[in-house]
């Protein structure tokens, strides 16, 4: 049986430290989709079809690994691709707790799957989506946070302001 891992997010965008989780998740399961979910509480610079060009292009050396998305609950799309394990980055002990939350939510929804903390590589500590779209639309320079293609994305996204 194929170890298959989902590794769920908005990524919106990418930044390296979602990459070193899928690295790193890639070489412990045999496939990692990553999927792109829709966080209504989330107003998203880049919109699905976007994210996922943009995952696509940042995974391409990544043979195991392909991409997705889904606009319902996380539980179901991992029923719909038998999926059994989560693969989930931890930043900072903050994260913890939030992912406390969504983990027992998940497994109240579904107990057959497993969730997996992944630390990320300390030199990512401190990046987030949020703070890399923060950063681009005020022009800073955030080609050593994302890919190439999205460091593109955003400069084309903010080059009007």
């Amino acid at each position: 049986m194929s170890r298959l891992a989902i590794c769920p997010g908005s990524f919106d965008p990418v930044t390296f430290g979602h990459l070193d989780i899928i690295e790193r998740a890639a070489k412990v399961f045999d496939h990692v989709i990553v999927a792109v979910f829709h966080n209504d509480s989330k107003s998203p610079l880049f919109s699905v079809e976007e994210r996922i060009s943009l995952l696509q292009a940042a995974t391409k050396h990544i043979e195991n690994v392909s991409v997705d998305s889904h606009g319902g609950l996380l539980m179901d799309y991992a029923r719909e691709k038998k999926a059994h394990v989560l693969v989930r980055g931890l930043r900072a002990v903050s994260d913890f707790e939030y992912e406390l939350q969504i983990t027992s939510m998940n497994r109240k929804l579904n107990e057959d799957v497993e969730t997996f903390f992944v630390m990320t590589n300390n030199k990512y500590s401190f990046l987030s989506s949020s703070m890399v779209k923060e950063v681009a639309r005020y022009k800073g320079n955030v080609s050593d946070l994302v890919p190439e293609a999205v460091d593109q994305a955003l400069r084309d996204k903010f080059k009007h302001l």
